[in-house]
Formats: structure tokens, sequence, C-alpha cells
């Protein structure tokens, strides 16, 4: 797209929930990998195609709504072990910059709140495009992954392997597949 087209595209744009999917991906006993998500979350953003610096975001995650396809698991994940669910009922996500790397490509750069803790992370975005749905929505699409140290938030809990290694591992792969709709200007 030409940056005429992009421009047009500038405004604000709340996230599609049920077209989106925050998801993760952590290894298990060092052979396999655990992929869930969570199912509740909500976002915003100010998007500026021709000045992505002007550019915000934020993003609210409903820590109890996490899903790994096992209630057992997802209950332990809920706990003190690992999120503290009842006491940090959210993780919230602020950015503080946006940059284009290249035409398809951006750099979200914010504060990620877990369990009471905030880092400062930076995640690789590619814009996937845009188009008009059936209802008259304009659409953009962005897809992101980043791998974090789950230890930085304070989740630090894990069990030793009888062959050796842990049972969890420390890092943990951010899976970002975001529809966004445009609500106004």
């Amino acid at each position: 797209m030409t940056t005429q087209q992009l421009g047009s595209l500038t405004g604000e744009y709340v996230v599609d929930g049920t077209h989106s999917r925050l998801g993760f991906v952590a290894r298990h006993a060092m052979i396999t990998k655990v992929r869930g998500q969570f199912n509740e979350f909500e976002g915003r953003a100010h998007i500026d195609f021709e000045d992505p610096a002007r550019s915000t975001v934020e993003a609210t995650i409903t820590v109890q709504s996490i899903d790994t396809h096992n209630e057992q698991r997802d209950g332990h994940l809920r706990s003190n072990d690992f999120f503290d669910a009842p006491n940090h009922p959210q993780i919230t996500f602020r950015s503080t910059g946006v940059t284009r790397q290249s035409d398809e490509t951006y750099e979200v750069e914010g504060d990620l709140t877990i369990k009471g803790t905030t880092k400062q992370v930076s995640i690789p975005f590619e814009f996937t495009g845009t188009a008009k749905d059936p209802f008259g929505n304009t659409r953009v699409g962005f897809e992101g992954s980043l791998t974090v140290n789950r230890k930085d938030w304070g989740i630090e809990w894990n069990a030793p392997l009888e062959t050796g290694g842990v049972l969890v591992s420390e890092k943990v792969t951010l899976e970002l597949e975001i529809s966004a709709i445009k609500t106004e200007g």
C-alpha cells in the first residue's frame, strides 16, 4: 500500500476479541510444548500510519480466562504459583513508543505488567493487511511474537525432573494475532 492509502487508515481502533488471539507457548518437561491462550481481553489503539511515533496501544487481559485445554493445569496457572489471579486479576500492556521498521513491520515498545511487576518489552509486529468487512467496518490486522523470561515477572514456580532439567521452561513465547476495527477517524 502507498503511504497515502495507509494514511487513510489512521484513526482509533478497538481489538475484535472474537477474531484475535493472545496465546503463549512454553516448553513442558523439556521435551514438548504446551500452548494456551487468554480468552478474555480488550484493547484499544490510536494507529497513525503516516507517523507511527504518534500511535498508542493499550490492552487488558483477564488472567482467569487462561485456557490450555486442561482444567487442572489452568487452575494451577491461576494460583499464586504462577499468575495469582485472585490478587492480580489482570495483565496490562501500555505502549511507550511505536516505530516503523519497514513497510510491513513495526516495533511496539511498552510496559507489560504481570502479577504486579512492570517490565519494558519490545514487540515486533507485522502489518498483515486491511479489509472492509461485510458490516462496513474497516479492519486492520497485525501479528507479533515475543519471547520473555517468566521469572522477570516473579513467576518462578518449577519442579526438578529426575532426568535433569525442570518441568516448565522459564522462557515463554507470546503469540499475538490481532484484528482491530476502526471506530473513528
